[in-house]
């Protein structure tokens, strides 16, 4: 008969799935057992074998040797301190909470590599600063000229993938480190950590390369807002925030002055 484990904190087994984004009823079903059997493990009712402590292990993506510390580890809670409704976190995904986790450690290993100190000399989060009142558009004018590419050289990139890697390259070689990972989530196109040194944004690269594009625009002005952000695919409107990163991805990627330059050509082009 398996033994059950002594010196399990039941307490980090709640913690794990909660940070995991699993209901109980979840977390039973992956073990074949029923939501009393998992609330009593986090109740410390009773324990898990080690077998089970395994599979719970892998299920929240934590080392097993996590369950049996004193206490709940330190970890900033960054799922909370996105721009979400509480409805919207819950249906955040386990993989995107996943994700989040791993962008967090990736800002670690980046301060450990560059001595703490972004290589970067000229960064864009540190120069340019937005609030929710600013103009939209001086804003993306600003940002254009920060990353010193025109419209008329955006126009001569001749696909979307290509407008993609180039506009990648430079916002990182202004300061910001842009990842892409597989999501396995349609409802998410990207997000964005702060951080006075390496801030990241990470793309959902099974997504179409003009929303990849979009995307980062939108993360872009989350960090310029000093704040941490999501993009979520199926959100049109919404709060205050993410009304604002729109219309600057909008105005960034197409100049409002310039579209209407074009249209004003076009109109006295078809009346001559």
């Amino acid at each position: 008969m398996a033994e059950y484990m002594k010196g399990i904190n039941p307490a980090i087994i709640k913690w794990a799935r909660e940070r995991s984004g699993y209901t109980l009823e979840e977390v039973a079903d992956s073990l074949n057992k029923d939501a009393e059997t998992i609330s009593n493990w986090e109740s410390g009712s009773s324990a898990p074998t080690y077998a089970q402590l395994e599979k719970l292990a892998d299920k929240f993506k934590r080392p097993v040797a996590l369950f049996f510390f004193p206490e709940v580890p330190e970890e900033p809670d960054l799922v909370n301190q996105l721009a979400l409704r509480s409805s919207e976190i819950e249906e955040l995904s386990p993989n995107i909470r996943l994700l989040l986790r791993h962008a967090a450690v990736r800002q670690v290993s980046l301060m450990e590599l560059n001595m703490g100190v972004n290589p970067v000399e000229t960064r864009i989060f540190r120069d340019l600063h937005a609030q929710l009142d600013d103009s939209v558009a001086e804003l993306a004018n600003q940002a254009r000229k920060y990353l010193e590419i025109s419209v008329e050289t955006q126009a001569s990139w001749s696909n979307p993938k290509e407008a993609l890697e180039i506009w990648r390259d430079r916002i990182q070689d202004k300061g910001i480190f842009v990842f892409k990972d597989a999501f396995q989530d349609d409802f998410v196109d990207g997000f964005s950590l702060v951080h006075d040194q390496f801030p990241v944004i990470y793309l959902n690269n099974s997504r179409p390369h003009v929303r990849q594009i979009f995307s980062l625009f939108h993360e872009l002005a989350h960090l310029l807002l000093g704040e941490n952000g999501i993009t979520r695919g199926v959100k049109i409107g919404g709060e205050k925030i993410e009304r604002f990163c729109n219309r600057f991805a909008a105005e960034f990627l197409v100049p409002s002055s310039d579209y209407s330059a074009q249209t004003d050509q076009s109109t006295h082009s078809g009346t001559d």
